[in-house]
């Protein structure tokens, strides 16, 4: 499984506003951080901000800060939201498959089974999890322990 490029972006987002409660946060900030575009964010600020997860501040001093607290923004919520399908093979699409093996194969269910197991373990995370995991000055990326309980 393979998350898009903009529920990558969201989820950077969240993280970001999530850490920086403090202040309002530009999208100028975030691309610069993680090096991506500036007009890919605008369109995830603005999703998120329709959700009502962020609130967006327009003008000179404006930005984006979180509406929501992380501890109620659910992982597996926001990625069921900006994915557009989990369409793991061809067989999954509504316009039907092709598929000549359908009628006897059992790899629809093993996927179908995959796929409701991962969103399952997001389903477990919250932002503020995932916040929580993040380093602190002075410490390695990906040495904190996960937890993926509420």
């Amino acid at each position: 499984m393979r998350l898009t490029a903009y529920t990558d972006y969201t989820l950077r987002t969240l993280i970001y506003l999530g850490m920086h409660r403090d202040r309002l946060a530009t999208i100028q900030d975030i691309a610069e951080l993680h090096g991506i575009s500036k007009n890919h964010l605008m369109k995830v600020a603005h999703q998120l901000g329709l959700s009502g997860l962020v609130e967006t501040v327009r003008g000179r001093n404006g930005g984006l800060r979180l509406r929501v607290e992380p501890e109620l923004i659910n992982i597996g919520a926001v990625v069921r939201h900006s994915e557009s399908d989990f369409y793991m093979a061809e067989c999954f699409s509504p316009e039907g498959s092709n598929c000549q093996l359908a009628p006897a194969c059992a790899l629809k269910g093993l996927l179908a089974g995959a796929t409701a197991a991962y969103l399952k373990v997001l389903d477990g995370a919250t932002l503020a999890g995932l916040i929580a995991q993040q380093p602190t000055p002075g410490q390695r990326p990906g040495v904190a322990n996960i937890s993926w309980q509420r």
